[in-house]
């Protein structure tokens, strides 16, 4: 049972206060390596509350939409200062939170506030073009200019550095924005949100909204104030969206990933290994870009398959808060039954589950969703395991004969999001980066990790296939682009 001594309570963020949901209600968040540890109390807010908030962004606009660039941009600065000031309390929570292990979670806030400044520089490069003219009296250019109120849904597996990649471009960019994080990591949210209050965003422009997709998820997309929607979650959830909004509303979605690394016969067999145990377990493997396929060659198979097990063996679950842990707890209770299912589908299909897999519940793991990282072999390409997307620590080795096998059995699967090849041949890596069916691709590199400034999202069922996040080209998302006559008298 959880203990709620001297537990705080965290509002909403409506036009500018800090406000309860008009119900009242509220829901607790938990530390998923302790879970009789509450972490706070959010609101559980309805579709009322979400009214209010869509209201106050709409009024908000009509002045930050014609609010100084630079001044925008000075806001996202001092945020950012803000960010890097608390690291260590900030990291500490999201950790906490969601379980990642203390140093990924300073490396995710650190990116955060780096994500801030990029995008508070970015704002001051929006710019429109000339065109010539057939018409000598008529000048013919055109401008960039907000869409108006955007909502962001966030996902709980990135819980501040995805809704900076969203948020930071929309507010530079003239916006207002309404924004839901997950139910799952609701406290970093808080964090961020406050730091840009703090920071001196005008009221309205921001405004914050804690509780379930069920009771909050109607308003959020279908708001005749809504102009854009900003999602990373399930393909499932993004499926939905896309059916509900608007037609006149813009939609970016992030979506699911059931991401292959390929590991050629020339690879460096302990590099692939490295690489594979980096993107398929760090994080707990709750990444959308996850390693959770790894196809390998036949003439190496058996080595690769004895290095990875070993180095698996090797790594440190527990508490993300200790010093030397690897691997985390999984975020909640819904995500290790999750894969405890999978593992149970994969042992079912015929597939060989060659290490991990159990629960652990023992000890220091019997109140949180502590789980064995799992490595099945003798797995084909059209098993679940291999197609459907799991989010947690589970790889399926495929064995291949051919190169040419491996770039077909990498495509074979609805998804596009992330593909990596482990080689020393450049003509092989380049054929891949030409054929691979996938939106980032890695040439001995892991599947995970993005860089702030190159675009991300990806292919096929991964994504929308509109506008990518990250880097210079996902501040295109937020502006529409308004073309201009602007007639002249001829000089006699």
């Amino acid at each position: 049972m959880a203990i709620e001594t001297a537990v705080q309570t965290f509002k909403n963020l409506i036009d500018g206060q800090w406000v309860d949901s008009i119900s009242g209600n509220t829901f607790i968040s938990t530390n998923p390596a302790q879970v009789t540890d509450i972490v706070g109390r959010f609101q559980a807010s309805g579709e009322e509350d979400v009214q209010q908030a869509m209201e106050a962004a709409a009024r908000a606009f009509q002045t930050w939409r014609y609010t100084a660039p630079s001044k925008r941009a000075e806001i996202l600065y001092q945020a950012a200062d803000l960010l890097e000031k608390n690291l260590e309390l900030y990291a500490e929570e999201l950790t906490r939170e969601e379980g990642k292990t203390l140093a990924s979670s300073r490396m995710e806030v650190k990116r955060s506030a780096q994500t801030l400044r990029y995008y508070a520089s970015e704002g001051l490069n929006v710019a429109g073009s000339t065109l010539p003219s057939d018409d000598p009296t008529t000048f013919v250019y055109t401008r960039k200019e907000p869409l108006g109120v955007v909502t962001v849904i966030t996902p709980w597996n990135f819980p501040i550095s995805i809704p900076v990649r969203k948020i930071a471009p929309a507010l530079v960019t003239g916006n207002t924005v309404v924004f839901k994080p997950a139910s799952d990591t609701p406290l970093i949210a808080f964090r961020l949100v406050e730091v840009l209050h703090e920071a001196g965003l005008p009221a309205g422009v921001l405004n914050f909204i804690t509780g379930s997709a069920s009771q909050t998820g109607k308003p959020l997309v279908t708001h005749p104030a809504v102009k854009a929607v900003t999602f990373t979650g399930s393909t499932g959830a993004g499926e939905k969206i896309n059916q509900s909004v608007r037609l006149s509303t813009r939609v970016q979605l992030e979506l699911g990933g059931k991401n292959p690394l390929v590991v050629l016969e020339d690879a460096d067999l302990d590099q692939a290994v490295e690489l594979a145990i980096k993107g398929g377990f760090e994080l707990t493997g709750q990444a959308c870009t996850g390693t959770s396929r790894v196809i390998v060659m036949d003439a190496v198979h058996e080595l690769f398959v004895d290095k990875l097990i070993a180095k698996t063996a090797s790594l440190t679950i527990g508490n993300g808060m200790n010093k030397g842990i690897e691997i985390g707890p999984l975020a909640n209770k819904s995500q290790l039954d999750n894969v405890l299912d999978y593992v149970n589908i994969g042992k079912s299909e015929g597939a060989g589950l060659v290490y991990g897999g159990e629960h652990l519940s023992d000890g220091e793991y019997a109140n949180g969703y502590f789980v064995k990282p799992a490595i099945f072999t003798n797995v084909t390409p059209r098993m679940r395991i291999a197609q459907e997307e799991i989010f947690g620590p589970v790889i399926s080795v495929i064995r291949v004969q051919s190169f040419k096998e491996a770039i077909e059995i990498a495509n074979d699967i609805e998804f596009g999001l992330s593909a990596a090849i482990c080689t020393t041949d450049p003509n092989r890596a380049q054929y891949f980066t030409q054929h691979i069916e996938a939106g980032v691709v890695k040439i001995n590199r892991p599947t995970t990790g993005v860089a702030y400034n190159a675009p991300f999202g990806g292919m096929k069922m991964s994504s929308t296939a509109t506008y990518r996040e990250a880097g210079r080209s996902a501040v295109d998302f937020y502006l529409q682009e308004k073309t201009i006559y602007n007639g002249t008298h001829s000089i006699e």
